[in-house]
């Protein structure tokens, strides 16, 4: 018998896909949701009394109306609830996507060159530019090292915070300021630290192996290796599930945690205090920090 197709789709006004009867003239559920997951059953609008019609489903199998299968369009059914649920949640991310409004970037780690307009020219790359300026010493004019940008289109704004960007033979970052996140919109990193890892572990096999949770956006390895890395995931959402585990990359055995961000002004000034030999005197500083000037 020659193989015979219907013709089935998700909506009635929608354009068909012909779906392979069997050599018995049924039509198997599972050949149907093979093409229309989640489909439960097939329904058509009778040409003579132009209300819907079930097909009669036994056992898995479709069977075809008194006079055959014709060249009706039949619907795919789907349960009851679906259809409303998949509707809800498109109308909601409709909603979601309206609501988005793009904020003003920080870029951190210009160099004293980058100008304005080379600001736009790099940032054009990514969608339409409302606005840029590079933050300048009132006195002497001089970059201060840092900026803002702002982008007509949110979807432009996620695509610029999710990497970080070379300008003027530079690596910069950019992202929202703290000032614009608030209290129910925490800053969330991106970021993990990567504990015990081996020196013969490369960027590029890290990269691969973290993908398999979600995408990555840039992963870096100290040099000299001192036994950790951090990976940049473009999905904040990734990077939290991933802290406190301990996964198995090239047979070791690496822990996951929190990249904790540079921020901690205490520790940066005992640092640099540190450099000069006896820290901290009565005075803050004391008088050592004067050898600057020698």
């Amino acid at each position: 018998m020659a193989e015979m197709y219907i013709r089935i789709a998700e909506e009635e006004n929608e354009e068909p896909m012909e779906i392979p009867s069997e050599d018995d003239g049924t039509v198997l559920l599972s050949t149907v949701a093979a093409q229309f997951p989640g489909a439960c059953g097939l329904r058509y609008r009778s040409p003579v009394s132009q209300c819907m019609r079930g097909v009669r489903l036994v056992d898995g199998i479709l069977h075809a109306p008194e006079n055959g299968w014709g060249n009706l369009v039949y619907v795919v059914n789907y349960p009851k609830g679906r259809k409303m649920d998949e509707i809800d949640a498109s109308s909601a991310t409709k909603i979601k996507r309206g609501d988005q409004k793009t904020s003003d970037l920080i870029v951190l780690g210009l160099p004293w060159k980058t100008s304005e307009q080379d600001l736009k020219d790099y940032f054009s790359t990514f969608g339409e530019v409302i606005m840029v300026q590079v933050k300048r010493d009132v006195k002497t004019g001089n970059s201060k090292g840092f900026g803002f940008v702002r982008f007509t289109e949110w979807e432009s704004q996620g695509k610029v915070i999710s990497q970080r960007h070379m300008i003027d033979g530079r690596w910069c970052d950019c992202k929202l300021p703290n000032s614009k996140q608030g209290p129910d919109e925490p800053m969330r990193s991106r970021k993990v630290f990567v504990g015990r890892c081996t020196e013969d572990m490369t960027a590029d096999e890290l990269r691969q192996f973290f993908m398999q949770f979600g995408e990555v956006t840039d992963v870096f390895i100290p040099k000299p290796f001192r036994a950790f890395a951090f990976v940049t995931f473009a999905d904040d959402q990734v990077a939290a599930s991933l802290c406190g585990e301990d996964l198995i990359i090239k047979g070791i055995s690496v822990h996951i945690s929190n990249a904790e961000p540079k921020h901690n002004n205490t520790r940066q000034m005992m640092e640099r205090a540190g450099r000069f030999g006896n820290g901290f005197g009565v005075g803050g500083f004391g008088e050592r920090p004067k050898l600057m000037d020698i």
